[in-house]
């Protein structure tokens, strides 16, 4: 028995609110895959997924070789944004799978608001830069419109 109590009891079946924790879950592991392949891209081509050399001015080895500090830089940069995205992941698996499932509104609005902060100060930039191709943002895309479905879906059954 879990030490928190669900909010539709012992014997329910799955509710909205269990499917929309359950999205949320999934926008939460789709963060962390991100996450994963964003670092791994990094040691393995470096330019990050969706983009190409002539999206950032050259090809690693191009880059590389005009500046070793900023390769490294870029690199250290690629490194700290991908901990950050598989942690705000990891927080969003957890704030869905024990506080949206047992009726915590704030778990709920915290899970949504999180992500969005982030995508919300990251994304305008890739437009203005001329990064926004859909090969770079698209599992963003993917990834924001579960979380949206879940937490609309856990919203309304926790209005309920």
């Amino acid at each position: 028995m879990s030490a928190y109590p669900s909010p539709a009891g012992p014997a329910s079946a799955p509710s909205a609110s269990g499917l929309g924790a359950n999205l949320v879950t999934l926008a939460g592991i789709g963060l962390v895959g991100y996450g994963l392949m964003f670092l791994i891209r990094n040691f393995t081509g470096f330019i990050e997924l969706g983009l190409t050399p002539e999206h950032v001015g050259g090809t690693p080895e191009q880059i590389r070789a005009f500046s070793p500090h900023l390769y490294n830089y870029i690199s250290h940069l690629q490194v700290a944004v991908s901990g950050f995205i598989i942690a705000v992941g990891v927080a969003v698996i957890a704030l869905a799978w024990r506080g949206i499932r047992t009726g915590q509104r704030w778990a709920l609005w915290t899970a949504f608001l999180v992500p969005v902060i982030g995508v919300g100060v990251a994304l305008p930039l890739h437009y203005v830069y001329g990064f926004a191709t859909m090969g770079h943002l698209g599992l963003i895309y993917l990834d924001a419109a579960i979380l949206l479905v879940g937490t609309v879906l856990a919203r309304r059954a926790l209005a309920r």
